[in-house]
């Protein structure tokens, strides 16, 4: 379960110090993660290779013939990029998934439960103030949330 927020930064190459208290999760993937694109977000998603592979496998279910579920398929399984962690436990983000994240020296890596998200640092800045900023009245609540207590 990934959780929490820790602030990184980029090298030059593009290369991230994976957090040790994350690498634990994808050493039983021998050390195997897929990076791919957010469809809604300028950022990454990042995953356990053995979490991917089932997600993977629902995501190539889906309809081809249904335009939304097309888009979804070809933005993330297309832009799906396997890597794994150097000796020192960084990862090497590719150029266009770079781009896409708009990401350059300062990054934010966010937990979200089975997967890790990947944001620039000043990106992640002005969504969560916009995120913080907004009223909740015209959304509406998902069924399950409506007994949650915290």
């Amino acid at each position: 379960m990934f959780r929490g927020i820790t602030n990184l930064n980029l090298d030059a190459k593009g290369r991230l110090a994976m957090p040790t208290r994350h690498r634990e999760a994808f050493a039983q993937d021998e050390n195997q993660l897929i990076l791919t694109i957010d469809t809604q977000e300028h950022c990454l998603l990042i995953y356990p290779l053995a979490t991917w592979l089932e997600i993977e496998k629902q995501i190539d279910a889906l309809p081809s013939f249904n335009k939304t579920a097309n888009r979804i398929k070809r933005m993330l399984i297309g832009h799906a990029t396997q890597v794994e962690f150097d000796s020192a436990g960084r990862i090497v983000i590719p150029p266009a998934l770079r781009a896409h994240a708009k990401l350059e020296k300062p990054a934010v890596l966010v937990g979200q439960g089975k997967k890790l998200e990947l944001w620039s640092q000043p990106l992640w800045n002005q969504m969560t103030e916009e995120f913080l900023d907004q009223s909740d009245e015209d959304d509406q609540l998902p069924t399950a949330l409506e007994t949650l207590s915290l």
